[in-house]
């Protein structure tokens, strides 16, 4: 090969590469630079914060948010201080307007209650109350034993399925006293139910084993 031709391609390759890093560096030099992540401020629950519980000052706190904002989410904590929970909030959660009872409402069970629907307490022993498994938010089916009334009586006990898909709103314990006045200890599940549901279970509480 020529070493004159050689050395023209030589210097055409040099050039083509100075070339191309003045143009890569113009590029950088010139590009804009990425914004910032913005942030809002926010109510975070400062701890976990059950059904039915009322929110104080000490319950939530404003903290940074970055992305999008959730929808219902307040920037005030005086928007939802004092108002009831009607779903369980975790730690460091954004406090959401469908999360909470409406201002006024309060808090307890009556916050949980939708309209036209009625809560009712069944007292249940450890099994039947599937030894505290059962707990808000679970659905279960009510079961009654006993004795049908009128000539079928002479059947003998019986076992029914008396409602189904039956929501919980609150399971626990209640105290009460005996004919002694000794206190006892006793298995209360509240449900939620229509009001001729509660009927039905006024019946066979009191004809029946729940």
């Amino acid at each position: 090969m020529n070493k004159r031709f050689l050395g023209v391609l030589v210097f055409a390759f040099v050039v083509a590469a100075l070339g191309g890093l003045v143009t890569y560096r113009q590029l950088i030099n010139h590009a804009p630079s990425p914004a910032g992540t913005p942030s809002v401020r926010i109510v975070l629950a400062s701890h976990n914060l059950d059904i039915g519980s009322l929110i104080t000052a000490n319950d939530v706190g404003l903290a940074d948010w970055t992305g999008p904002i959730p929808e219902g989410s307040s920037s005030k904590a005086e928007d939802v201080i004092g108002r009831g929970v009607t779903t369980q909030i975790l730690a460091k959660e954004p406090v959401m307007e469908s999360r909470l009872a409406p201002k006024g409402a309060g808090g307890g069970l009556a916050t949980l209650i939708p309209s036209g629907m009625r809560a009712f307490a069944v007292r249940v022993n450890d099994v039947a109350g599937d030894a505290g498994f059962v707990t808000a938010g679970q659905h279960v089916d009510v079961v009654i034993n006993g004795n049908a009334p009128g000539p079928d009586a002479e059947l003998g006990s019986e076992v029914r399925t008396l409602l189904q898909n039956v929501e919980v709103l609150s399971a626990g314990q209640d105290f009460k006293k005996d004919a002694e006045g000794k206190p006892v200890v006793s298995q209360v599940v509240n449900l939620l139910v229509s009001p001729q549901d509660a009927e039905k279970l006024i019946l066979a509480a009191n004809q029946t084993s729940v």
